[in-house]
C-alpha cells in the first residue's frame, strides 16, 4: 500500500485490485501514461535513469543528446508554476539587445533538446527559449491562471514551439521507400492518418497549422517526402529549395 500511494503522489498512476477475479492489480487510469503526457514521459525517464543506473559500466556506449543549456532555470520556473507566481526575466533574443520583463508562467515545454517557457505577458501568450534567459528570479506578485486554457490545447494545431496564427491547412505529404515506416511508427502529428500506400510510396494527410517548424520538419527528409497539398505550400518549400540548390551551384 505504501508503493502504491508513492506511485500515484509520484506520477498520478491509480492501482486498483481487482477482487472478483483473483486479487489482480491493474492501472485504473492507463490514459496517464500516454506518450505525451507528464506522467508517461517521468516514467519513461525514470526506466532509462534505472537501466543506466545499472549500466553505468557501459557509460562510454551509450550516447544521449544534450540539452545546451537553460536547465538552471528550470526549478525556479516550476516553483512559479506551483505557486503561480508571475516570473521577472531576463531575455535576449539572437541577434537583439537584452531586455527585463514580468511573465505569468503557464507551462513548460521541451522541443529538439531545447526547454521552452509558455507565458502570459499581460497582452498575449508567448514563448521563450529558456537558453536565451539571462535571468530568471520569482517575484512577490501573482496571477490567475485562466480556468478555461489549455497548453495541450494551444499546441494541438501546431508541430513544434511555433505558435504564430498560421492559418489552418490540410497538408498531403508523400512519402517514399522506407521512410514511410519511421512516419507510422513516429506520427508527425495527432492528425496524422495514412490515407494511401504501395509498394513504392504512401500517401498521409495532416490539419495542421504549418508554421515554420513543420515546414523544417517536413524539409529535412530530403527527397523522402514530398509535400502534394496544399499548393501554397508545395510551391513555397520549392523555391526555398530551389534558392538553396542556387547556394551550390556557383563556387563558395
Amino acid at each position: 500500500m505504501r508503493h502504491k500511494d508513492a506511485i500515484l503522489n509520484m506520477f498520478g498512476i491509480v492501482i486498483e485490485c481487482d477482487l472478483e477475479h483473483g486479487y489482480k492489480y491493474y492501472i485504473s487510469n492507463p490514459e496517464v501514461i500516454n506518450d505525451d503526457t507528464m506522467e508517461g514521459w517521468m516514467l519513461s525517464t525514470l526506466t532509462v535513469n534505472a537501466v543506466l543506473s545499472d549500466s553505468i559500466a557501459l557509460r562510454n556506449r551509450i550516447l544521449l543528446e544534450n540539452v545546451p543549456a537553460g536547465e538552471e532555470y528550470l526549478q525556479t520556473i516550476i516553483l512559479a508554476l506551483k505557486t503561480n507566481r508571475r516570473l521577472i526575466i531576463t531575455y535576449q533574443r539572437f541577434g537583439r539587445e537584452s531586455y527585463e520583463t514580468t511573465l505569468s508562467p503557464y507551462a513548460l515545454k521541451l522541443f529538439r533538446q531545447r526547454w521552452y517557457l509558455l507565458a502570459y505577458t499581460g497582452r498575449y501568450v508567448a514563448t521563450y527559449a529558456l537558453d536565451r534567459m539571462l535571468s530568471v528570479e520569482i517575484s512577490d506578485e501573482t496571477f490567475e491562471m485562466p480556468e478555461n486554457f489549455s497548453p495541450a490545447e494551444f499546441f494541438a494545431e501546431y508541430y513544434g514551439i511555433t505558435a504564430d496564427n498560421t492559418p489552418m491547412a490540410h497538408v498531403v505529404i508523400r512519402t517514399y521507400g522506407n521512410f514511410a515506416n519511421y512516419v507510422r511508427t513516429l506520427p508527425l502529428h495527432s492528425s496524422q492518418k495514412e490515407i494511401e500506400h504501395t509498394d513504392e510510396y504512401a500517401v498521409f494527410s495532416y490539419d495542421i497549422r504549418p508554421s515554420v517548424d513543420f515546414v523544417l520538419e517536413l524539409m529535412s527528409h530530403g527527397e523522402s517526402l514530398e509535400v502534394l497539398e496544399p499548393i501554397d505550400l508545395r510551391l513555397k518549400i520549392r523555391n526555398t529549395l530551389q534558392s538553396s540548390l542556387e547556394k551550390y551551384t556557383s563556387n563558395p
